[in-house]
């Protein structure tokens, strides 16, 4: 039949024992009213989707006019032929994406796929499940976040400020991934980061001789290796662990690290010590890896015991793994190469991360002003004062490097 105002409102219910009544619209196939025992009336629409047939209700009749009702169905028909489910979107859409929902997509597409993931799983479990898991993602407020953020700044102050860094990139996400509304207030706007002293430690000229020596003394071939190739490359600690031999272009002398805390590939140029370092160490069969670990076909995971006692023995037991690589970056500073070069070497992604070498230019600055000092006051006295052009087998290096590192 052709469902009408009059019609409709003259329908009272035909079944039995509560089955199902429902009058389908000729005009509109799969469009109908359903009447309950109880008198009330609601719009319906049937259709098939991926084998299975499904009712889904559009409203109820009398806060849904006939026309409205008309117009709505058609729109979630459409979907259908579309290869849309309409009834599983409206649970979703009622139900509402959970945090424990976000933290899964997250961590699929995005989350283990980054260096940093075992710290990013770290969060979620000790943090964001326990504290948000059930919740819908927007219902989360600024006040949840700051509240959590205050707990963990207690007792873990840097953590905090992870974990905020965490829960704002995922809501980014979220927006992208349609489980927040694209414009949707991130939670972490506006909540302040604890004050963070950056560490300012590396291996000093005094000291590097006792540390050669220390690592030189080394039992572990493999962690005598990686301590080398980290003095020399500033190379990143799991970057490098998980260095393949077929990364080393032996021809132009270069480790390619195919997947970086940058998000792009970087090329390292090995210089004649690294070279020498690589070429006498010895393979393991079957296993890809420069460094090889204990278990079969596995690199070298575990390098902070063997780093301790180095250290240890060479009376620098405050210098860090990762105080190498600032090493690199330090001593380069300190013999005048530029900023833009010394992130290139270290590969940083943001340029605010090498500013902290920039210090040590001071010396360099101060050794040309002093030169000038000294022309000037030459001229002033009528004394003949040559003016030396400076070498440029900086820029050269700076050229090379660049090369490399934009292949």
């Amino acid at each position: 039949m052709k469902l009408t105002q009059s019609a409709i409102d003259s329908f009272i219910y035909e079944g039995a024992d509560n089955s199902r009544d429902v009058r389908w619209d000729d005009a509109i196939p799969g469009f109908g009213i359903r009447i309950y025992p109880s008198g009330k009336k609601a719009f319906v629409i049937s259709y098939r989707q991926f084998g299975r047939k499904r009712m889904m209700t559009l409203g109820n009749y009398g806060v849904l006019t006939l026309k409205q009702a008309q117009a709505k169905a058609r729109e979630e028909l459409v979907k259908v032929t579309e290869g849309e489910d309409p009834l599983e979107a409206k649970r979703q859409q009622a139900h509402g994406t959970t945090v424990a929902d976000l933290c899964t997509v997250y961590w699929e597409k995005h989350g283990q796929l980054k260096r940093s993931s075992r710290d990013d799983r770290r969060h979620i479990d000790l943090y964001l499940l326990p504290h948000f898991g059930s919740r819908q993602v927007k219902s989360i407020t600024r006040s949840d976040i700051a509240r959590l953020h205050g707990e963990i700044s207690k007792k873990a102050p840097i953590q905090a400020n992870r974990v905020l860094s965490l829960v704002s990139r995922m809501f980014k996400l979220a927006q992208v991934w349609g489980m927040l509304d694209e414009g949707a207030p991130n939670p972490v706007f506006g909540i302040p980061k604890n004050p963070e002293c950056v560490r300012d430690r590396w291996v000093t000229s005094d000291e590097l001789p006792r540390l050669a020596q220390a690592i030189d003394e080394s039992d572990n071939l493999y962690a005598r290796a990686a301590l080398w190739l980290y003095l020399l490359l500033g190379v990143r600690k799991m970057e490098l662990l998980a260095a393949k031999w077929e990364h080393i272009d032996w021809t132009r002398k270069e480790l390619r690290i195919p997947e970086t805390k940058a998000g792009r590939v970087h090329y390292i140029p090995l210089t004649p010590s690294a070279v020498a370092i690589l070429e006498n160490l010895p393979r393991e069969d079957g296993n890809p890896y420069i460094l090889p670990g204990r278990v079969p076909g596995q690199h070298l995971v575990n390098i902070f015991k063997p780093w301790n006692r180095v250290r240890q023995a060479a009376g620098v037991a405050d210098v860090r793994l990762h105080d190498l690589r600032r090493t690199v970056g330090s001593w380069l500073a300190q013999s005048g190469n530029s900023l833009h070069l010394i992130g290139r070497v270290l590969n940083h992604s943001n340029t605010s991360t090498t500013q902290i070498y920039a210090r040590f230019g001071q010396d360099t600055v101060r050794a040309a002003l002093e030169s000038h000092d000294k022309q000037i006051m030459a001229v002033a006295r009528g004394e003949s004062a040559d003016v030396v052009n400076l070498p440029t087998h900086r820029t050269n290096l700076d050229s090379s490097l660049l090369q490399s590192q934009t292949r």
